[in-house]
């Protein structure tokens, strides 16, 4: 027997899929897009700048701070690097998720953070926000928000 059989998988398919007469790949696929308001759009993306923050110079309290604001925003986090600037202690990161990403980038000499947090599906980025804060204790927070990849409605679609 080979190993596709073993599988159950004559033609390169799960025996489910072989037997269902309609059945594509395109339906095993989720579309993580969105629709709200009458549109649809790939996700929503913050652009997060903390003014007159601390704590701005620790990669590995910047790291847990924002994998708990990826998760209390409902990500899930697939992994993350960040890199410790020197001599100015800057700390620039990543947090790759399922869901796509949050990012930042901190001036701790300008006591200022910038942060971009972007999630599709049913994740909230702005549940983010607060459990950023609680580490950044910043004078200021200023947000940027915009939906990406909107899908233009075709005439067909509107008729």
């Amino acid at each position: 027997m080979n190993a596709l059989a073993q599988l159950g998988m004559v033609s390169g398919l799960p025996r489910d899929i072989q037997n269902s007469e309609v059945h594509s790949v395109e339906d095993e696929r989720k579309d993580y897009f969105i629709e709200r308001d009458g549109e649809r759009y790939a996700g929503n993306h913050l652009l997060i700048d903390f003014w007159d923050a601390q704590n701005l110079d620790d990669p590995q309290r910047i790291d847990e701070t924002l994998r708990e604001s990826a998760l209390a925003a409902g990500a899930t986090i697939l992994h993350s690097h960040f890199h410790h600037f020197t001599p100015n202690g800057g700390v620039s990161g990543v947090i790759v998720l399922a869901e796509s990403h949050i990012s930042i980038h901190t001036w701790p000499e300008r006591n200022f953070a910038a942060v971009d947090v972007f999630m599709c599906g049913v994740c909230d980025p702005n549940l983010s926000i607060p459990v950023m804060q609680r580490l950044f204790q910043a004078g200021r927070i200023e947000v940027d928000s915009m939906r990406r990849g909107r899908v233009q409605k075709r005439e067909a679609d509107v008729a």
